[in-house]
C-alpha cells in the first residue's frame, strides 16, 4: 500500500524554498520572525526543517488542542515556560499570545527567538490590539512557484525589472498547461490524476471555510462562504464591483465587503489595486480581483483542459491570474522593491499589469493566450509609454508561443514557459 503522506513529505523536503535566504538574514538581527500565507503552502515543512538544520529551536503547533489551551489559558505564563528559541505554527488561533510574546521580547531582544506562521494575515485580525511593530519582520509563503518545483535559479520578474534585460533568457519546453490548471501546493506534486486533485481541492475548502474562518471572524452564515469563493473564482481578472458582486450573490454589500476582507485576511484571494500615475487621461480606480492559487481558481469552476478552445475568454484570465501569482510569488524573495498594479483609463485602455520600482520606473505587463503575436498587440502599452515618458522602463508580452521576441528596443514578447 502506498504512503500518500511519506511521499508528500519527501516531496516537500526535496524542494528548496527560495524565501529561505530572507528567512535566515531575518533571523539574524529580528526577534520574532512571522512567516505567513494560505494553509498547505509548506510553511510548517520549512520552519520544521530550519529548527531542525539550521537555527535550533523547539517547535509547537496551535492545531494541537492541548497547546492552544494552554496558551489560551496564560498566555504569559505560556511564553515565560520556554526558555529556548521558539517556533509557534498557526499562531493565528491564539491572538492573546502577541502581547505575551512583545513583552517578553522587551525584556530581552534576542535575535531569532521566535518564529511563527500564520495561515491568517494577523495584522488584519481585530483581535490583535497591539502590532509588534519594530519587533518582528514579516515574510509572505506562497505556493510554490514554477522555479521552485523547476530548481531554476533565474528570476524572471527581477531581471524585467532592470534597467537591461537579457534577451538570451532560459526558455523551457514544459507543457504548461498542466502547471496552470494543477497550482503550486506542494501536495499537487504527488497527484498528476486529476480526479485526485479535485478531492484534495474539495476538502482543502472544506477545512478553510468550516473551521480556519472561525479562528478569524464570527461569520453567521457560513454556508454563503463556498458560493461567494465560486462566485470570486468565476469574476478573477475582473474588477472587484461590489454592485455587480451583490446582485449576483443575493448578499448586501456591506456585508460582501466584510467577506472579501475575510478571504484576504486567509490568503484565498489577491485584490490588485488601481495604478494612480499622475497622467493627463483619468483613471479607474477599482481593484481587480484575483485568487491565490489557478489550481484552486479552475477547480472551482471546473475548468479543465477541453475547454480552453471553447471557452478562451476565462482561459483567458486564468492565464493572467497564473502569471500574476508567478510574479509575485519570485517578487517575494526579489532584492528589488517592487510593488504591482493594474492600469485602466475611463476610455476603456487597459494593462494587465504595472510593475512600478521604488525608484518609479514602469514596467507595463499584459498577458495574452495566443501563440501567435503582432505589433498591435502592444497598442496600450505604447500609448501607457508615450504618457509616463522617462519613467517608463519596458513592455512585456507573455504569450504561449516558445520565442522571445523583441518588437522594439523596450517591447519584447516573452512565452510564460520562461517563468521558469
Amino acid at each position: 500500500m502506498v504512503d500518500y503522506q511519506l511521499i508528500t513529505i519527501y516531496f516537500h523536503a526535496m524542494i528548496e524554498r527560495k524565501i529561505k535566504p530572507q528567512l535566515m538574514a531575518a533571523l539574524s538581527d529580528s526577534p520574532v520572525v512571522l512567516i505567513h500565507g494560505a494553509r498547505q503552502t509548506g510553511k510548517s515543512t520549512l520552519v520544521k526543517s530550519i529548527a531542525e538544520d539550521y537555527y535550533p529551536a523547539k517547535y509547537i503547533t496551535f492545531d494541537d488542542s492541548s497547546i492552544l489551551s494552554a496558551a489560551l489559558n496564560n498566555p504569559y505564563d505560556f511564553i515565560t515556560g520556554y526558555q529556548e528559541n521558539l517556533v509557534i505554527d498557526e499562531v493565528q488561533r491564539s491572538p492573546e499570545i502577541f502581547l505575551a510574546i512583545k513583552s517578553s521580547v522587551d525584556k530581552n531582544r534576542k535575535p531569532g527567538k521566535f518564529i511563527l506562521t500564520g495561515s491568517a494575515n494577523v495584522l488584519l485580525l481585530p483581535k490583535i490590539s497591539e502590532s509588534l511593530a519594530g519587533r518582528m519582520e514579516i515574510l509572505r509563503l506562497f505556493p510554490l512557484a514554477q522555479n521552485e518545483i523547476s530548481e531554476c535559479k533565474n528570476n524572471l520578474v527581477e531581471e524585467i525589472s532592470k534597467n537591461n534585460f537579457n534577451l538570451n533568457y532560459r526558455v523551457t519546453s514544459d507543457n504548461f498547461i498542466n502547471k496552470v490548471l494543477s497550482g503550486g501546493f506542494p501536495e499537487m506534486l504527488t497527484r498528476q490524476d486529476r480526479k485526485r486533485q479535485k478531492a484534495w481541492f474539495s476538502s482543502y475548502i472544506t477545512t478553510i471555510l468550516q473551521r480556519d474562518v472561525r479562528d478569524v471572524a464570527n461569520i453567521e452564515k457560513l454556508n454563503d462562504l463556498p458560493k461567494l469563493l465560486r462566485l470570486f473564482a468565476s469574476r478573477a481578472g475582473t474588477m472587484l464591483n461590489y454592485a455587480e458582486f451583490s446582485r449576483s450573490s443575493a448578499i448586501p454589500q456591506t456585508t460582501l465587503k466584510r467577506y472579501v476582507s475575510l478571504f484576504e485576511a486567509i490568503f484565498m484571494i489577491h485584490i490588485v489595486p488601481a495604478w494612480s500615475g499622475n497622467l493627463s487621461k483619468r483613471l479607474i480606480k477599482t481593484p481587480k480581483l484575483y485568487l491565490n492559487d489557478t489550481g484552486l481558481l479552475s477547480h472551482l469552476i471546473g475548468f479543465e483542459p477541453e475547454r480552453i478552445i471553447s471557452d478562451a475568454l476565462m482561459w483567458g484570465r486564468i492565464l493572467e491570474n497564473f502569471v500574476l501569482m508567478e510574479m509575485l510569488k519570485q517578487s517575494s524573495w526579489s532584492d528589488l522593491v517592487l510593488s504591482l498594479y493594474h492600469y485602466r483609463t475611463a476610455s476603456g485602455q487597459e494593462i494587465d499589469f504595472i510593475i512600478e520600482r521604488n525608484d518609479g520606473k514602469l514596467i507595463a505587463v499584459e498577458v495574452k493566450a495566443t501563440s501567435k503575436i503582432d505589433a498591435k498587440d502592444f497598442n496600450h502599452i505604447k500609448v501607457f509609454a508615450d504618457e509616463t515618458k522617462d519613467k517608463f522602463l519596458r513592455g512585456i508580452l507573455f504569450y504561449t508561443g516558445s520565442e522571445i521576441i523583441p518588437f522594439s528596443k523596450n517591447l519584447i514578447a516573452l512565452p510564460i514557459n520562461s517563468l521558469w
